[in-house]
């Protein structure tokens, strides 16, 4: 099982960690400070640093099958750890930075829009959410500025866990039609944007919402009948 250090706290850039396993040209860690793609949010990269001082690039994390390990993938030909061994692990932070400042402004357009979401995905600096709307005719400006608004609010961004059964008695904390909130511990991950938002979600996110900076609204496209992609920018 890999410790996930960053569910606590998203601003942790390093960490030592114990090699328990290879899988293929993946390292598995009793902990991590990478974040493990899902939920439309990629998995980080960053290096890391073996005992013997050589460092490796780490091209993409991801969940192990069973999803309690946390496989850290290294670049094609980079020499592997053994387990057992010590390693350093270090973010490419900026690119994790502009990842969570996306995923708290998607929070808010699903606010700004509310409407069942069918699909998303976060990019370094940009993002979008798709959603089931059965009109057209979204204004951009409206959009954006509702946004703005929202996110000039600096709103303390935190999370905390519920049980299965609270979830499950408060079904609409659910926006998303296409991802499920992980099931199997017996607790969810709910984030929460003080006075505007509260939803199941494992990602990683600013700490308020102010940190976004002014963002952008940079395309509406219809992806079918009812769905409406939405379009955001960092500024």
């Amino acid at each position: 099982m890999t410790e996930p250090l960053f569910r606590e706290d998203a601003y942790l850039r390093a960490c030592d960690a114990l090699v328990t396993a290879i899988e293929g040209d993946g390292v598995v860690l009793d902990r991590t400070v990478f974040y493990a793609q899902g939920g439309g949010q990629p998995g980080d990269r960053g290096t890391m640093t073996l005992a013997d001082g050589t460092a490796v690039p780490v091209v993409d994390t991801v969940y192990a099958p069973d999803r309690t390990g946390i496989v850290h993938r290294l670049a094609p030909g980079a020499p592997l750890p053994a387990p057992g061994e010590r390693v350093a692990l270090a973010l490419d932070w900026p690119v994790r930075e502009a990842r969570m400042k996306v995923h708290t402004a998607l929070h808010l357009l699903s606010v700004v829009l509310p409407y069942p979401v069918t699909g998303g995905s976060i990019g370094e600096g940009e993002g979008r959410l798709d959603f089931d709307i059965p009109e057209a005719g979204l204004d951009r400006a409206a959009i954006e500025a509702a946004l703005n608004e929202l996110a000039a609010r600096d709103a303390a961004v935190s999370f905390r866990w519920i049980t299965d059964a609270e979830l499950d008695a408060n079904p609409g904390l659910v926006k998303t039609m296409s991802v499920k909130p992980p099931r199997g511990s017996g607790r969810v991950r709910l984030v929460e944007i003080a006075g505007i938002d509260l939803q199941p979600c494992g990602g990683t996110h600013v700490r308020r919402t102010g940190e976004t900076g002014r963002l952008s609204v940079t395309a509406i496209e219809k992806k079918g009948k009812q769905n409406r992609r939405v379009r955001i920018a960092l500024a």
